[in-house]
């Protein structure tokens, strides 16, 4: 969240960025966190927390959906080097969401493999359709962070890491327009 602070205001370090870095990180890596986000251009994660080479693990999806390959590389960091952080990562003006929410009102499925976002995305579909927010659209990315976050947070395999308190999972929230990240659930205590 530092580094998401000093994005907002413009004074970047740009840590992790060097020769060095590069070098060291070069035989291992062991990230702090992971972040699941969106595909969207304007919201990719090291920029928007000021980090650097090896600092992240990133995953990125259409609207944060996942299945099997995408929970399994979540899984790799907590799992595998003892990351201990695990964001997922949605966003303000979402057009992947978007276009879900539109696809499953309509009842008109996307073309290609994009109908596999729109079903992967409908839990928050429904449950924006039970909770009314006044921007459908903008209440369907909070439920679809907050959807994943809790299912990852209860994962099998991720929620021993969980309750032993060596792992926390994360829901945040980024505005375009702000450049600030919001955490709407998860929080470390």
């Amino acid at each position: 969240m530092d580094g998401n602070k000093r994005w907002v205001s413009g004074h970047l370090e740009h840590p992790d960025r060097d020769p060095d870095r590069r070098e060291l990180v070069a035989q291992e890596q062991v990230p702090f966190g992971s972040v699941l986000s969106c595909i969207d251009s304007r919201v990719p994660p090291e920029l928007l927390f000021d980090t650097g080479l090896g600092d992240l693990y990133v995953m990125r999806t259409g609207g944060e959906a996942v299945g099997p390959v995408v929970i399994g590389s979540v899984e790799y960091g907590p799992m595998t080097s003892g990351t201990p952080l695990v964001v997922v990562l949605g966003h303000q003006r979402c057009g992947a969401v978007a276009a879900a929410y539109k696809s499953i009102r309509d009842s008109k499925p996307l073309p290609g493999k994009l109908q596999a976002i729109v079903e992967a995305l409908r839990p928050a579909y429904e449950r924006t359709a039970r909770d009314r927010g006044s921007d459908p659209v903008e209440t369907m990315v909070r439920a679809q962070v907050k959807l994943t976050a809790d299912d990852l947070r209860s994962n099998k395999d991720l929620a021993p890491l969980v309750k032993k308190g060596v792992l926390a999972v994360v829901g945040a929230y980024y505005s375009l327009d702000t450049g600030k990240v919001e955490i709407l659930t998860g929080a470390p205590s």
